[in-house]
């Protein structure tokens, strides 16, 4: 009999970001007022799917997202350091081009390449460790649902991996936005769909842009 299981993956809510920094892998960033909306939101959908684990990247936002969900399931928030957000040579600085990092010549050095990209960790790389993450995940509940909490590239990446699309992109064509889900349906092995959600798109219209999500 064949398995059909679904890996959801969920990208954080709003972030409390005042000062509008890349923020990246950095800690202490969490979700804002906003942000615990939408992460409940995101909740409310999965409530009475058959969710047999949750598990986030060990960001604060990440594992605030996925608390929720885990807590109306009865179930303990993993932590998988495939998940991360990824690496950026700006994180921690402003990076609009009129008032960031970008208006120094000494940062174009990083910018010579969008195909990898050159400023951040490569797209291979990301969706190398989403990939195993994914998969490791399908095996611990065949015929159940898993949450994965994530952020932003890494899932877009993720979902552009399992479409066998290129890696580069636009990041303003990304479909991935704040409490998104993109879920991926599996046939004992077989990738069989992928759909996306947003739970909670009435409340992004007044969501801060955030940076680095």
């Amino acid at each position: 009999m064949s398995a059909f299981t679904t890996v959801h993956l969920l990208r954080h809510g709003e972030v409390h970001n005042p000062e509008g920094v890349l923020y990246g892998r950095l800690p202490d960033y969490h979700l804002s007022e906003r942000g615990h909306l939408m992460a409940q939101r995101a909740a409310d959908v999965l409530a009475n799917r058959e969710i047999a684990v949750v598990t986030a990247s060990p960001l604060d936002r990440a594992q605030e997202t996925a608390a929720p969900i885990a807590a109306l399931h009865g179930l303990e928030v993993g932590v998988d350091e495939r998940l991360i957000e990824a690496g950026n040579t700006f994180e921690g600085q402003r990076v609009g081009v009129g008032d960031g990092v970008l208006r120094s010549p000494s940062s174009w050095r990083h910018l010579w390449n969008p195909f990898t990209p050159s400023w951040g960790e490569p797209y291979e790389q990301l969706a190398r460790r989403m990939r195993s993450s994914i998969i490791a995940a399908k095996q611990l509940a065949p015929g159940k649902e898993i949450v994965l909490v994530s952020h932003q590239l890494p899932i877009w990446i993720a979902r552009l991996n399992a479409e066998q699309r290129r890696y580069w992109h636009d990041p303003r064509k990304r479909q991935c936005g704040l409490a998104s889900l993109t879920s991926l349906r599996f046939t004992d092995d077989d990738l069989t769909s992928i759909t996306y959600t947003e739970p909670a798109r009435d409340l992004i219209a007044g969501a801060s842009p955030g940076r680095g999500a």
